[in-house]
């Protein structure tokens, strides 16, 4: 399952010299997949991916205190016209 995960950040250079210094901190089963960031730098629409959304709490644990989070699994524009049809993809 994807997921679209919203980061608000809290302290923007703080956000940049962790990931600098530790890496995205991911536990194994969870997978980044692309982000993008606002043009002034204070919001991430990041999208990932796994099978288990329990791994999203140790993951974001790593990095609460420097942004909040919001996680909605999402579905490709494909894949919700399947559903909605009833239809494969």
């Amino acid at each position: 399952m994807r997921y679209m995960v919203i980061e608000r950040f809290k302290d923007v250079a703080g956000v940049y010299r962790r990931f600098a210094e530790k890496g995205r901190m991911m536990p194994d089963g969870l997978k980044y997949i692309e982000s993008w960031i606002t043009g002034d730098l204070h919001v991430c629409y990041q999208l990932m991916e796994t099978d288990d959304a329990a791994l999203f709490a140790s993951w974001t644990r790593n990095w609460d205190d420097l942004m909040e989070f919001e996680i909605t699994a999402v579905l490709s524009s494909a894949e919700a016209r399947a559903r909605v049809l009833g239809t494969p993809t």
